[in-house]
């Protein structure tokens, strides 16, 4: 049987950091979401630009990040990237052309821009979320 011994001193430092890294956690995950939403908002910017090409009011300012929040049912930080424009919806899903008159000239088909962008984010999400991880670790 080997004997070992564990100092008090080193084994106090990392309980205490141990300790210090649980309450920053979950201040560290939140901004981990903040930022990996940031981008997911670059990506639904740049593809509401290369697909609506018309002149379309605010539209492209309107796509916004929301506040990171904790799901109550799982448990997990989310956060959601939307158009906050009055008309966005109408860009994105179609709508009807009509007149001032009332008579119908047509219909217009949606971008759907926000689920074209979610393929895209799906496939880079797993990269945007290493390198925010590895970015924060590195304060730590």
């Amino acid at each position: 049987m080997a004997d070992f011994e564990i100092e008090g001193e080193s084994l106090e430092t990392f309980i205490r950091e141990l300790a210090n890294l649980e309450e920053q956690f979950p201040k560290e995950a939140k901004q981990l979401m903040r930022k990996a939403g940031t981008k997911a908002r670059t990506i639904v910017s740049r593809k509401a630009r290369q697909l609506v090409r018309k002149k379309t009011g605010n539209y492209y300012r309107s796509i916004k990040r929301g506040k990171v929040w904790t799901d109550n049912s799982s448990g997990e930080y989310k956060v959601r990237v939307y158009s906050r424009s009055p008309h966005g919806h109408l860009l994105e899903y179609g709508h009807r052309i009509v007149a001032h008159d009332g008579t119908e000239h047509g219909y217009k088909e949606g971008y759907h821009v926000f689920e074209r962008a979610t393929t895209e984010i799906e496939k880079e999400w797993t990269n945007i979320v290493s390198t925010e991880f590895n970015r924060i670790m590195d304060k730590l």
